[in-house]
């Protein structure tokens, strides 16, 4: 892979909005801090995210991050309805990216009429201006980017939020720590040298396969989200999952008839120290009887000290493998054509 690579496929510079994601997440945390939060968070029962795509992810991620901590349910809703127990004393995130999700609208209108308490992420559009009409809690973060390169935006924020209302102690050392980190993996992960960037040498191995990303259930099932959606929106391609336990009691049996098809599949192991020792023992046995269905197998391993730097260690490293997929495969990594197509046939019903 070459510069002249670089700049014939990928005219809009996704390859510079990867390379700073680390100034972005600094940018982030500044904005969680400086927002204003007039927002009555005693007494709420519950909290949910609504969103979709890159504007979900953040909610995702978030939701495995706090899991062992928040005392209250924490759910992310992909739809334009809301559950039936959404009410006053809900905590509802309307997350959009361009402010225009269909679907998001919808259910911020909804919340809207339920009387929950309302915090709204977005870089404007209607969701900005549904929140300034009804002097809803607003995080106002930057706009002109895809919403699944404005993951430091939609995540950082939010989880300063949460710390500030008091859902969660304070994150501000796995912050710094996780900036630490991202900053470090910039530089190698940007060397366009296979032998130099383990995210150019595992593209290459995925290059023209079905990737299958497994991983546990804990923190890292929100990670494997993020690879397969980034996969399949930077690289063009298609990708599938699971997560252990639960994949020990079901997809494992898939594996069996569709010899010549799982011969060119690709296994991505995402692990962790800290994965349940019985999940960990799972994933073992699981990679050996794979083993006899295709050659191809990666462990990948988190670093770092904190769960949120491992967390954003694999998915800063998932984000440069689809992005450099794109590129093996000689397409440009930004336009997402046939999601524009399908929201055009929407708008004409």
């Amino acid at each position: 892979m070459t510069p002249d690579d670089i700049a014939r496929f990928d005219p809009s510079g996704m390859y510079n909005r990867i390379k700073v994601f680390p100034t972005q997440v600094r940018e982030a945390v500044t904005i969680g801090n400086t927002t204003p939060m007039k927002l009555r968070a005693a007494g709420t029962k519950n909290i949910i995210l609504c969103g979709l795509g890159g504007s979900a992810i953040g909610g995702d991620l978030m939701r495995s991050y706090l899991t062992d901590e928040l005392t209250i349910p924490f759910l992310v809703n992909r739809h334009y309805t809301l559950p039936k127990f959404v009410g006053r004393d809900t905590l509802v995130i309307i997350s959009s990216y361009s402010g225009n999700t269909e679907e998001t609208n919808a259910a911020h209108r909804e919340a809207l009429k339920r009387k929950a308490r309302i915090l709204c992420i977005t870089s404007g559009g209607t969701t900005a201006a549904l929140a300034a009409r009804h002097r809803s809690a607003c995080i106002m973060i930057p706009g002109g980017s895809p919403p699944r390169a404005a993951l430091g935006y939609s995540f950082f924020p939010l989880l300063l939020s949460l710390t500030r209302l008091g859902f969660v102690r304070s994150k501000a050392s796995a912050i710094r720590e996780t900036i630490a980190l991202l900053e470090e993996k910039s530089e190698p992960y940007s060397v366009l040298d296979p032998s130099r960037n383990a995210a150019l040498e595992l593209a290459e191995q995925l290059q023209g396969r079905i990737t299958i990303i497994y991983s546990s259930t804990e923190r890292f099932d929100a990670v494997g989200t993020r690879w397969r959606s980034q996969i399949a929106e930077n690289g063009k391609s298609l990708s599938f999952g699971h997560v252990l336990p639960e994949m020990n009691h079901n997809e494992l049996v898939g594996w069996k008839v569709l010899h010549h098809q799982m011969k060119e599949m690709h296994v991505v192991f995402l692990r962790d120290r800290t994965d349940h020792p019985r999940v960990a023992i799972r994933m073992d046995i699981t990679r050996q009887i794979l083993r006899e269905f295709t050659p191809h197998i990666t462990d990948v391993w988190s670093e770092g000290k904190t769960s949120l730097a491992r967390m954003f260690s694999l998915v800063y490293l998932g984000d440069w493998v689809s992005y450099y997929l794109s590129i093996l495969h000689r397409v440009d990594p930004t336009p997402v054509t046939v999601i524009d197509r399908l929201k055009r046939e929407l708008a004409r019903v």
